[in-house]
């Protein structure tokens, strides 16, 4: 879904394992395009460069996001809920995670190697649960890529916030398609990147608490960018 590869109504009417070739198959009631759309080539900026396959790029530009507004307060309790929950992330740092969250509370938390299989999890589990994205906060502990605000704004999810850092082509793109970008949100501080006018500053920062070293993911720097 997250690179168009299928849409919405597709009827998949099964899945396969092939182990000569090592691949998942899986089949639609419709005809399909996908060796077109596996020759399709995205260059990403995750990861130093990386490449997605499909039509990920399709719907970027018609993609319109709704209004919404992101109060500090809320930004200051989620990232102080989020990370202190226990989770793979916090006790091992080798993993990212994602979660769903609407104004101060996390809605869905998922974990992955990579941080786009965790967003991908994020969009398949709001498909079958028909979650609408409009008023929702999309978290992530990895670094705010291309890929990573690209499938944010397919997903139709305003806004977007990381505790880690960013990439140049990941706010350009999110300045591009009206997506509010918080990167290195971490007890008091944030940096507003793209999308500003949603945010009200209802809370005072000097009286929230700075991130407790504890929390923090082991062997990590202090710029959060690994």
């Amino acid at each position: 879904l997250n690179q168009n590869m299928l849409r919405p109504d597709d009827e998949v009417t099964g899945v396969e394992y092939d182990d000569e070739l090592d691949v998942v198959v899986v089949r639609t009631a419709r005809a399909t395009d996908y060796q077109e759309k596996l020759r399709k080539k995205t260059l990403t900026s995750g990861c130093a460069q990386g490449t997605a396959f499909g039509d990920l790029m399709e719907r970027f530009e018609s993609v319109r996001l709704p209004e919404a507004e992101l109060r500090t307060s809320w930004l200051y309790r989620l990232t102080h809920a989020i990370n202190t929950m226990p989770s793979l992330y916090l006790e091992a740092g080798a993993i990212h995670g994602c979660v769903l969250c609407r104004e101060d509370r996390a809605l869905v938390y998922m974990e992955d190697v990579g941080r786009h299989n965790a967003v991908d999890k994020i969009a398949g589990y709001m498909f079958r649960h028909r979650v609408e994205p409009g008023d929702k906060i999309l978290y992530t502990t990895g670094r705010l890529t291309s890929e990573m605000v690209i499938k944010t704004v397919q997903m139709g999810i305003p806004i977007l916030v990381s505790r880690s850092g960013f990439t140049a082509w990941g706010v350009e793109l999110a300045r591009k398609a009206g997506l509010t970008l918080i990167g290195r949100a971490r007890g008091r501080r944030f940096l507003a990147l793209s999308g500003a006018e949603r945010i009200v500053f209802d809370a005072d920062p000097r009286h929230v608490e700075e991130e407790d070293p504890r929390v923090r993911r082991k062997g990590a720097r202090d710029e959060g960018d690994l």
